[in-house]
């Protein structure tokens, strides 16, 4: 029977996510499976948590959102450890990627029933990240700017808080011209963003990149080029269904090796983090990671 270790992230929803871990532990316990559960005071020291317990053999239970979950998947990225997601967060984009379900005895029997499966990761590197792994995107942009104020608001919470960092990001943000170099082809863009995808996921449930796969060894770039603010806001609402990439102001280019720059300090953030800005260079790592799905 499969041992786990739970690491619960306080700061993702507080109670709400030990009370998401609790439904499922009941259904773990029961089946005779063993539990453990460490609080992490930070993401460091979650990840330190998910190490210790992958070397022991252990299945590493990443109980939050999408800055828990890729953070503990990239600190598990490369290793022979498995990753379980018990999704308790603002966003919850990867499990969403996953098709993971929301019901907790459901939940419990993927993780309990079902044999790993390897997924691709993201190595980040900048001036700020040297070599971090993650699990589903890095997006250089309004987005970014626009999570920045989701992950600073405090009146709002899941997709409202998206939407409405949006908003004001959307209202104070000028074109920037990017570089974006793809497997070492070059391409100029002026706009809002630059996506670079393994999930189809972002902001809460926003469809950035329909076509993208985790397990295909590739990455979409979704670049968003300069549109009247009342366009990008039509954009923005058809991110809830993936419609927007058939626009013409929509180019989406697929790649294992992307490079990011910008004419100004434009931010980026990478699952839900925002603390950094260009440049920056993303490259996919392919099948890296085991996970229950």
């Amino acid at each position: 029977m499969r041992q786990f270790t739970a690491v619960v992230n306080p700061t993702a929803g507080s109670a709400g996510a030990a009370a998401a871990l609790l439904q499922v532990a009941r259904v773990l316990r029961e089946s005779g499976a063993g539990l453990e559960t460490e609080y992490s005071r930070s993401l460091a020291h979650a990840q330190d948590i998910a190490r210790r317990a992958g070397e022991r053999g252990r299945v590493v239970l990443a109980v939050g959102g999408d800055g828990i979950a890729g953070g503990i998947g990239g600190a598990l990225s490369g290793t022979d450890a498995v990753l379980g997601l018990v999704p308790a967060g603002r966003g919850n984009d990867f499990a969403r990627a996953l098709d993971l379900p929301a019901e907790p005895d459901a939940l419990a029997r993927v993780l309990l029933d079902r044999e790993p499966r390897p997924v691709d990761t993201i190595e980040v590197r900048s001036a700020v990240h040297h070599g971090t792994v993650v699990l589903g995107s890095v997006y250089a942009g309004v987005d970014a700017l626009a999570n920045r104020h989701a992950n600073h608001g405090r009146l709002l919470r899941g997709a409202a808080s998206y939407y409405a960092g949006g908003l004001r990001a959307v209202t104070t943000w000028r074109p920037a011209d990017y570089r974006v170099t793809v497997d070492g082809r070059e391409h100029a863009h002026r706009g809002y963003t630059v996506v670079a995808a393994n999930s189809p996921y972002y902001g809460s449930g926003r469809m950035i990149a329909p076509a993208a796969r985790v397990d295909d060894g590739l990455l979409e770039v979704v670049m968003i080029r300069e549109a009247p603010r009342r366009l990008f806001f039509t954009l923005m609402n058809e991110l809830t269904s993936g419609a927007h990439v058939r626009r013409p102001e929509v180019r989406v280019l697929r790649g294992r090796e992307i490079r990011i720059e910008a004419d100004r300090e434009v931010p980026y953030g990478a699952d839900g983090e925002v603390e950094a800005v260009l440049p920056v260079t993303v490259k996919v790592l392919p099948g890296a990671l085991k996970v229950l799905y």
